[in-house]
């Protein structure tokens, strides 16, 4: 079901900080920062040959990754992204196995631009899964 991995996502206390590693330390490719409200983040891309990092500063005061960012000052791995070719099926064959879907269940649009879905990091050996559709 899940195909390429598309991302891994950082959780950090500042984009602009982290993208300065990621380019002067790392000499990475790093895009311009971008505020996404509705998601409560802003976001930063590395972009690498085989895969992205996303950088996420949390945006506002309900920012959904606002704790684990306080839990986690320093940053860290807070979820990867995996690409499905429908992530209707895919949603629907992960529920009929018992997994959970964060949220109402609906696909809301990404950073990409492109329908995402989070999925219980209990159900996945205690990691955060994004499902992109492809």
């Amino acid at each position: 079901m899940i195909g390429r991995l598309n991302h891994v996502a950082v959780a950090v206390e500042s984009v602009e900080k982290a993208s300065a590693v990621y380019r002067d330390a790392l000499g990475a490719k790093v895009s311009a920062a971008e505020s996404l409200p509705e998601h409560g983040v802003t976001v930063v891309f590395v972009e690498l040959p085989n895969t992205k990092i996303e950088l996420l500063e949390p945006y506002g005061e309900n920012s959904p990754i606002a704790g684990f960012v306080a839990k986690n000052a320093a940053g860290g791995i807070h979820h990867v992204c995996y690409e499905v070719d429908d992530i209707i099926s895919a949603r629907d064959q992960l529920k009929a196995t018992g997994a959970r879907v964060l949220g109402d269940g609906e696909p809301r649009i990404g950073a990409h631009g492109k329908p995402v879905l989070f999925l219980h990091p209990k159900d996945f050996c205690g990691t955060l899964i994004e499902l992109e559709q492809a």
